[in-house]
Protein backbone atom coordinates (compact mmCIF):
# COMPACT_ATOMS: atom_id res chain seq x y z
CA UNK A 1 0.00 0.00 0.00
CA UNK A 2 0.85 3.63 -0.94
CA UNK A 3 2.45 6.01 1.58
CA UNK A 4 0.77 9.30 0.95
CA UNK A 5 2.48 12.48 1.34
CA UNK A 6 1.66 15.89 3.07
CA UNK A 7 4.29 18.16 1.92
CA UNK A 8 3.36 21.61 4.50
CA UNK A 9 4.71 25.54 3.92
CA UNK A 10 4.93 25.82 -0.26
CA UNK A 11 5.46 29.01 -0.66
CA UNK A 12 6.55 29.34 -4.66
CA UNK A 13 4.98 27.89 -8.25
CA UNK A 14 8.31 26.18 -8.03
CA UNK A 15 7.37 24.36 -4.68
CA UNK A 16 4.28 23.30 -5.97
CA UNK A 17 5.57 21.75 -9.27
CA UNK A 18 7.88 19.56 -7.41
CA UNK A 19 5.66 18.38 -5.00
CA UNK A 20 3.25 17.30 -8.08
CA UNK A 21 6.32 15.81 -9.59
CA UNK A 22 7.05 14.41 -6.00
CA UNK A 23 3.14 12.70 -6.37
CA UNK A 24 2.58 14.52 -3.26
CA UNK A 25 -1.31 13.58 -1.85
CA UNK A 26 -1.56 17.27 -0.21
CA UNK A 27 -0.23 20.29 -0.33
CA UNK A 28 -0.15 22.76 2.42
CA UNK A 29 -0.17 26.54 2.72
CA UNK A 30 0.90 28.15 6.34
CA UNK A 31 -1.27 31.23 7.62
CA UNK A 32 0.23 31.57 10.92
CA UNK A 33 2.43 35.03 10.50
CA UNK A 34 4.63 33.44 12.74
CA UNK A 35 6.03 31.08 10.63
CA UNK A 36 8.88 31.65 8.44
CA UNK A 37 6.66 29.67 5.84
CA UNK A 38 3.94 32.22 6.31
CA UNK A 39 2.28 33.12 2.92
CA UNK A 40 -0.38 36.22 2.53
CA UNK A 41 -4.06 34.68 0.89
CA UNK A 42 -3.63 36.45 -2.15
CA UNK A 43 0.05 34.35 -2.55
CA UNK A 44 -1.99 31.76 -1.75
CA UNK A 45 -4.48 31.70 -4.24
CA UNK A 46 -1.69 31.94 -6.84
CA UNK A 47 -0.64 28.95 -5.97
CA UNK A 48 -3.55 26.87 -5.11
CA UNK A 49 -4.64 27.50 -8.65
CA UNK A 50 -1.54 25.83 -10.33
CA UNK A 51 -2.83 22.60 -7.96
CA UNK A 52 -4.33 19.75 -10.14
CA UNK A 53 -7.13 17.79 -9.34
CA UNK A 54 -6.72 15.07 -7.04
CA UNK A 55 -4.18 17.14 -5.15
CA UNK A 56 -5.70 18.34 -1.59
CA UNK A 57 -5.02 21.74 -0.98
CA UNK A 58 -4.48 22.11 3.37
CA UNK A 59 -4.54 26.02 5.05
CA UNK A 60 -3.03 25.25 8.08
CA UNK A 61 -4.01 27.62 10.91
CA UNK A 62 -3.36 28.45 14.43
CA UNK A 63 -6.33 29.00 16.38
CA UNK A 64 -8.14 31.39 13.97
CA UNK A 65 -11.35 33.15 14.85
CA UNK A 66 -14.40 32.52 12.58
CA UNK A 67 -14.08 36.08 10.44
CA UNK A 68 -10.33 34.93 9.43
CA UNK A 69 -11.17 31.73 8.35
CA UNK A 70 -14.38 33.25 6.65
CA UNK A 71 -11.91 35.99 5.11
CA UNK A 72 -9.54 33.01 4.00
CA UNK A 73 -11.98 30.73 2.35
CA UNK A 74 -13.25 33.59 0.28
CA UNK A 75 -10.05 34.64 -1.01
CA UNK A 76 -8.62 30.84 -1.70
CA UNK A 77 -10.16 27.65 -2.73
CA UNK A 78 -9.26 25.12 -0.08
CA UNK A 79 -9.82 21.68 0.25
CA UNK A 80 -8.84 21.57 4.05
CA UNK A 81 -8.63 23.55 7.32
CA UNK A 82 -5.57 22.14 9.43
CA UNK A 83 -6.22 23.51 12.99
CA UNK A 84 -2.53 23.70 14.32
CA UNK A 85 -3.01 25.47 17.83
CA UNK A 86 -4.57 24.81 20.88
CA UNK A 87 -8.34 24.76 19.55
CA UNK A 88 -10.94 22.36 21.48
CA UNK A 89 -12.91 19.23 20.76
CA UNK A 90 -15.82 21.25 20.43
CA UNK A 91 -14.15 24.65 18.20
CA UNK A 92 -12.97 22.00 16.01
CA UNK A 93 -16.88 20.41 15.46
CA UNK A 94 -17.87 24.55 15.31
CA UNK A 95 -15.43 25.01 12.39
CA UNK A 96 -16.35 21.60 10.79
CA UNK A 97 -20.12 22.66 11.12
CA UNK A 98 -19.73 26.48 9.87
CA UNK A 99 -17.46 25.87 6.94
CA UNK A 100 -18.02 22.58 5.59
CA UNK A 101 -15.19 21.20 5.03
CA UNK A 102 -12.94 18.87 6.74
CA UNK A 103 -10.54 19.33 9.54
CA UNK A 104 -7.39 18.00 10.25
CA UNK A 105 -6.77 18.52 13.85
CA UNK A 106 -2.57 18.36 14.36
CA UNK A 107 -1.79 17.32 18.25
CA UNK A 108 1.61 17.54 19.57
CA UNK A 109 2.67 14.31 21.49
CA UNK A 110 5.55 14.01 24.04
CA UNK A 111 4.73 11.00 26.05
CA UNK A 112 2.39 8.99 27.00
CA UNK A 113 -0.30 12.07 28.55
CA UNK A 114 -0.42 13.56 25.31
CA UNK A 115 -2.19 10.71 23.66
CA UNK A 116 -5.79 10.90 24.88
CA UNK A 117 -6.40 14.31 23.40
CA UNK A 118 -5.48 11.92 20.34
CA UNK A 119 -8.43 9.78 21.31
CA UNK A 120 -10.53 12.93 22.13
CA UNK A 121 -10.20 14.75 18.69
CA UNK A 122 -10.41 11.47 16.99
CA UNK A 123 -14.45 11.48 17.60
CA UNK A 124 -14.71 15.12 16.15
CA UNK A 125 -11.96 15.71 13.69
CA UNK A 126 -11.96 14.32 10.30
CA UNK A 127 -8.49 13.59 10.17
CA UNK A 128 -5.59 13.54 13.16
CA UNK A 129 -2.04 14.94 12.42
CA UNK A 130 0.36 13.67 15.07
CA UNK A 131 3.08 16.18 15.56
CA UNK A 132 5.85 16.48 17.74
CA UNK A 133 5.31 19.24 20.60
CA UNK A 134 6.76 21.81 20.15
CA UNK A 135 10.25 22.74 23.10
CA UNK A 136 8.68 24.86 26.17
CA UNK A 137 8.23 28.76 25.21
CA UNK A 138 8.73 27.72 21.31
CA UNK A 139 6.87 30.14 19.09
CA UNK A 140 5.82 27.96 16.40
CA UNK A 141 3.10 25.23 17.24
CA UNK A 142 4.80 22.57 14.35
CA UNK A 143 7.55 22.85 11.17
CA UNK A 144 10.58 22.50 13.96
CA UNK A 145 12.51 19.78 13.22
CA UNK A 146 11.73 17.96 15.95
CA UNK A 147 10.93 13.93 16.12
CA UNK A 148 8.53 12.41 18.82
CA UNK A 149 9.41 8.63 20.08
CA UNK A 150 7.38 6.71 17.31
CA UNK A 151 7.04 3.94 19.77
CA UNK A 152 4.25 6.12 21.96
CA UNK A 153 1.97 5.48 18.96
CA UNK A 154 3.27 2.28 17.59
CA UNK A 155 -0.38 0.10 17.30
CA UNK A 156 -2.68 2.44 18.06
CA UNK A 157 -5.02 3.43 15.58
CA UNK A 158 -7.96 5.91 15.82
CA UNK A 159 -11.38 6.22 13.84
CA UNK A 160 -10.55 8.71 11.64
CA UNK A 161 -7.53 8.73 8.72
CA UNK A 162 -4.03 10.34 10.40
CA UNK A 163 -0.98 11.64 9.27
CA UNK A 164 2.58 10.94 11.23
CA UNK A 165 4.77 14.28 11.39
CA UNK A 166 7.77 15.51 13.55
CA UNK A 167 11.17 15.51 12.03
CA UNK A 168 10.97 13.07 9.37
CA UNK A 169 13.32 13.24 6.40
CA UNK A 170 14.99 10.63 3.72
CA UNK A 171 16.42 9.42 6.47
CA UNK A 172 14.45 8.13 8.87
CA UNK A 173 10.99 7.67 7.42
CA UNK A 174 11.38 4.18 6.61
CA UNK A 175 11.38 3.84 10.19
CA UNK A 176 8.98 5.98 11.10
CA UNK A 177 6.37 4.31 9.17
CA UNK A 178 8.11 0.63 10.35
CA UNK A 179 7.65 1.24 13.68
CA UNK A 180 4.09 3.33 13.73
CA UNK A 181 1.91 2.11 10.43
CA UNK A 182 1.64 5.29 9.08
CA UNK A 183 0.28 5.35 6.01
CA UNK A 184 0.19 9.06 5.38
CA UNK A 185 3.08 11.53 6.44
CA UNK A 186 3.50 15.04 6.80
CA UNK A 187 7.11 17.33 6.49
CA UNK A 188 8.37 20.65 6.02
CA UNK A 189 11.57 21.43 7.66
CA UNK A 190 13.29 17.77 6.58
CA UNK A 191 12.90 19.17 2.86
CA UNK A 192 14.34 22.53 3.43
CA UNK A 193 17.46 23.67 2.21
CA UNK A 194 17.10 26.80 4.60
CA UNK A 195 14.46 27.50 7.04
CA UNK A 196 11.30 28.26 5.23
CA UNK A 197 12.85 27.67 2.06
CA UNK A 198 11.96 24.12 -0.05
CA UNK A 199 14.91 22.27 -1.61
CA UNK A 200 13.43 20.00 -4.71
CA UNK A 201 15.80 17.82 -4.43
CA UNK A 202 15.21 17.12 -0.81
CA UNK A 203 11.17 16.84 -2.16
CA UNK A 204 11.87 14.11 -4.46
CA UNK A 205 14.40 12.45 -2.41
CA UNK A 206 11.70 11.83 0.43
CA UNK A 207 9.74 10.58 -2.16
CA UNK A 208 11.93 8.17 -3.37
CA UNK A 209 12.76 6.99 0.26
CA UNK A 210 8.82 6.33 0.99
CA UNK A 211 8.41 4.33 -2.32
CA UNK A 212 10.73 1.89 -1.04
CA UNK A 213 8.14 1.51 2.06
CA UNK A 214 5.19 0.71 0.34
Amino acid sequence: MTVRIKFCGLGRPSDVAAAVAARAAYVGFVFFPKSPRYISPATARALALEVPPGVAKVALTVNATDAELESLLDEVPLDILQLHGSESPDRVAEVRQRFGLPVMKAIGVAGEADLTALDDFGKVADMLLVDAKPAPGGELPGGNGLAFDWRLIAGRRWPVPWLLAGGLTADNVAEAVRLTGARQVDLSSGIESTRGVKDHALMQAFAEALAKCA
